[in-house]
């Protein structure tokens, strides 16, 4: 059986949502600017461990050749709307160019997504599989506002975070809905009591403009960007605001900006029942027998099963938790992150179906940011403070009610688990920006748009949207028929020639290019 703990340090990476190191100096509203704050020079530095904020662990690896990594704090004003009022610090980790000077485009800025990872911690976990870029930029990442070391969020204290994570997400009763409902309040509470000043600042076009920011203190004409995820909002968002100072920029996992939040869960519904078919049919198609069910049918019908004893029966877990249906709902999620996770999601079945809720319960907990010694990083924090920033709708108990049978059709398994999850922004304390974020950028250059047709977080459909909604001559969209989600880091040949063609050469694809 794998090790439930080394699960966890996996799939972060593969999520690309933590894993590594970060950068230094204190992140809290502060100081006033006294100057143009592009006119700062930043001061880097050996990278610390990271902060538990960011995750834990210890001060990243070296680069191959030697090369350490460095990292810095830029000051950001918290009101982009007082550009010389009070500001914040982000956090800032950087790779300088293997390459000839001569060669040097400039800075290549990842945002891995979220909301809520941090770019300082995961980039390092990619050192080796981004070198052939990094022959030509210098790789850099940052923590967005609201996270990690970036003024971090700070909601409920980690015992909280525990109950909080094992209540019954999916109620059956008006008593399991009133508990819910309340929790969900007492959580929105903790975030305002504890992160007040910062909440009504942590919304993607703020995030976007510290990446304009960003740009001008690396010494960058344009911004090279690569987004994965939610990362493509934020790009897309940055080359609204900022069509002319777009350089060569990727969308990688990419976000749908037409749809609502509703209409996001409800995508998002279909997208991980799509991977889990993938999986059963993958599962039941090799030559060996296929330990969790004879057919894809079987397989399915199988976890539903599991899931409906664990509403009332959690098995043990990772002492002292239990794994709740809540818990084995959310680590077969993760799992569907990757294909190469579909081999724990089989042993975590397979042992659950044994009565052991370890290996779930691991994959559990590192999609919500909770180490093996019960302590939590600030993901979910700034995941929902950025959402509920973001995010005008405001949904209640009947609002879920009357869409469960949408979302049941959608997703017999994850349905409800994401109906339910629309709650997360009641009595959240800040109002929401718009009903879906505005990307449409006339004027900006070619902005490759990666779609994955088996992609469970952000469905195959929103890459061409996202295309069309950047504007005619701007998006242009490839297709990887793949697994997972993201393409660039699945190792496909094609959509790393295609996306280092443009990088690095400003190669652009041909429009509905299709890598397999």
């Amino acid at each position: 059986m794998p090790n439930p703990l080394s699960l966890r340090t996996a799939a972060l990476a593969a999520t690309a949502l933590l894993t590594a190191p970060l950068a230094a100096c204190g992140t809290e509203a502060g100081a006033t600017a006294a100057a143009d704050p592009a006119d700062q020079k930043l001061s880097w530095k050996s990278c610390p461990a990271p902060s538990q904020a960011q995750g834990g662990g210890s001060t990243p690896s070296p680069l191959p050749g030697g090369a350490e990594w460095q990292c810095a704090t830029m000051r950001a004003p918290l009101d982009w709307h007082e550009p010389r009022g009070a500001t914040i610090g982000i956090a800032l980790i950087r790779a300088k160019a293997s390459g000839s000077a001569k060669k040097r485009i400039g800075s290549l800025v990842f945002n891995f997504g979220g909301p809520g990872g941090s770019g300082v911690v995961t980039l390092p976990s990619f050192g080796n599989e981004y070198a052939k870029l990094r022959t030509r930029y210098d790789l850099v990442s940052f923590d967005p506002r609201g996270v990690g070391r970036s003024a971090g969020v700070k909601c409920e204290d980690d015992r909280q975070l525990d109950t909080y994570f094992q209540q019954d997400s999916t109620p059956d009763t008006a008593a399991e809905r009133a508990k819910l409902l309340g929790n969900t309040k007492k959580f929105n509470g903790a975030c305002e009591k504890n992160s007040g000043k910062v909440l009504p600042h942590v919304g993607t076009a703020d995030a976007a403009r510290d990446m304009d920011l960003m740009r001008q203190v690396l010494g960058d004409d344009k911004l090279h960007y690569f987004g994965i995820s939610y990362g493509t909002e934020l790009g897309g968002v940055y080359a609204r605001l900022f069509p002319k100072r777009v350089g060569r920029a990727v969308f990688d996992a990419v976000v749908d900006p037409t749809e609502s939040g509703e209409q996001s869960a409800l995508g998002q519904a279909r997208g991980f029942q799509r991977a889990l078919d993938n999986f059963a049919k993958d599962c039941t198609s090799k030559e060996d027998p296929c330990p969790v069910g004879d057919s894809p049918a079987d397989v399915k019908n199988r976890i539903a099963k599991l899931l409906k004893r664990l509403d009332s029966k959690p098995l043990p877990g990772l002492a002292p938790r239990k794994l709740t249906q809540t818990a084995a709902t959310n680590g077969i999620a993760q799992s569907l992150y990757s294909k190469d996770f579909w081999e724990y999601l089989t042993e975590g079945l397979e042992e659950a179906y044994h009565g052991d809720g370890r290996i779930l319960m691991a994959l559990s907990d590192s999609m919500n940011g909770r180490n093996e010694d019960g302590r939590y990083s600030n993901l979910q924090a700034a995941n929902v403070s950025v959402n509920c920033a973001d995010d005008k709708a405001r949904y209640s108990e009947s609002d879920v009610r009357a869409k469960l049978p949408e979302f049941r059709k959608a997703s017999p398994l994850f349905g409800d688990f994401l109906a339910w999850g629309m709650l997360s922004c009641s009595d959240w304390a800040v109002p929401g920006a718009a009903a879906h974020p505005d990307v449409h950028a006339p004027g900006a250059p070619p902005i490759l748009v990666v779609g994955n047709t088996g992609d469970p977080a952000t469905p195959y459909e929103g890459a061409g949207r996202m295309a069309r909604a950047l504007g005619k001559g701007v998006g242009v969209e490839i297709t990887y028929k793949g697994q997972g989600h993201g393409s660039y880091d699945s190792g496909n040949s094609c959509v790393k020639k295609n996306v280092d063609g443009y990088l690095l050469n400003g190669t652009v694809p041909k429009a509905g290019t299709v890598c397999s």
